[in-house]
Formats: structure tokens, C-alpha cells, sequence
């Protein structure tokens, strides 16, 4: 694996520091009025979630890992975990419902998956950043309110609750973003 210099590392790098696996949430560049210049990291375990601020000086070396990427299909939900297929090779691997976090109402029937792993293990998976989902629940549509920064609150077919443009009723399909549940556009 290669090896950087602690002021190279970059917000989503998979970093190996404390015989762990780490991704860099926030890195911050400081340049002291005294002293060498270091990078303030704030780092996220891949396996147990927990978290960690280290402070790197450019001098420090650090082992930067990649991680294989491969599409998996879902197929279905047992017992919290998540069954996929691999596309090429048909074979079926088990994950756990919470690496998706709070993005889990987002995954839906045959949806393809970009799943990480290091070596044979699955560390992480990302939804596309785009998914078409359906409002359940809004507001009726009110003559005249058209400002231009009007939204109104919305639930989605699966639970989650967004803000919509006020031209937005119930059972329209909208796009949302995955990253931040935000609306995007009519579907």
C-alpha cells in the first residue's frame, strides 16, 4: 500500500492508522504562528463506526488503502441483513442493514449498490446519488404561493420526511438526493 505524507490527506481517504481502517471525515490544514504546519483530521473507523482527531505534520508518513469496488444487486432483507448479487459472478454475499445508516429507506428492489471491500470484506456501500421516489403525504397546492424559496414538507412512500416545491402534490414521483435528502427534480 502506499504510503503519503500527512498534508496530502483529503476528505474520503481510507487510511490505515492504529492497526484500523479509518476514512478522513474532515481534514482542516493549520499553519501556526510558531511551529511546523500539520493537518487536523477527523477520522471514522470503517468497522466500528467509532471516531478519532489525530494530528498529522507533513512529515508523518501514513498508509493510504484502497479499496476494491464492485456492483452488487439487492435482492432482499432478512433478519437486518442485506442479501446482494454479484453481477458477473451470480454469488450471493450477506451485509448488515447498518452500514447504510440513515440512507437504508432509500435502497429499494434491484436497486445496483457500489459495495468497498478490503481484501474479502465488505466495509462499506453507496447508493447512487439520484433515487425516484414517490410522495405519500404533502400539502395541497395553494393559488398564489409561488415565492420563489417557498418548500413544503413531504413523506415519501418510504417514511422519509423532505421538503418539496409547492407545484409538488401526493403521488408524484420526484428524484431525491441520497447524500443529503434533498429534492431534486420532478421524476
Amino acid at each position: 500500500m502506499p504510503k503519503i505524507n500527512g498534508n496530502e490527506i483529503r476528505p474520503g481517504y481510507i487510511l490505515e492508522h492504529d492497526g484500523g481502517l479509518w476514512v478522513a471525515v474532515k481534514v482542516s490544514h493549520v499553519k501556526p504562528g510558531k511551529g511546523g504546519a500539520f493537518a487536523q483530521v477527523e477520522m471514522k473507523n470503517l468497522r466500528s463506526g467509532s471516531k478519532l482527531n489525530e494530528r498529522f505534520r507533513s512529515e508523518d508518513k501514513v498508509e493510504r488503502v484502497r479499496l476494491d469496488q464492485k456492483d452488487q444487486q439487492f435482492l432482499y432483507e432478512t433478519d437486518g441483513m442485506l442479501v446482494f448479487m454479484d453481477a458477473e459472478t451470480f454469488e450471493q454475499i450477506e451485509l448488515p442493514a447498518d452500514l447504510l445508516g440513515d440512507r437504508r429507506p432509500f435502497l429499494q428492489d434491484g436497486m445496483t449498490v457500489n459495495v468497498e471491500y478490503f481484501g474479502e470484506e465488505a466495509l462499506n456501500m453507496t447508493l447512487p446519488q439520484r433515487v425516484t421516489c414517490t410522495v405519500a403525504e404533502t400539502e395541497p397546492v395553494v393559488k398564489g404561493q409561488t415565492a420563489a424559496n417557498s418548500y413544503k414538507p413531504a413523506i415519501l412512500d418510504n417514511g422519509v420526511r423532505i421538503t418539496v416545491p409547492p407545484f409538488v402534490g401526493e403521488g408524484e414521483a420526484v428524484v431525491v438526493n441520497t447524500e443529503d435528502f434533498t429534492y431534486v427534480e420532478r421524476a
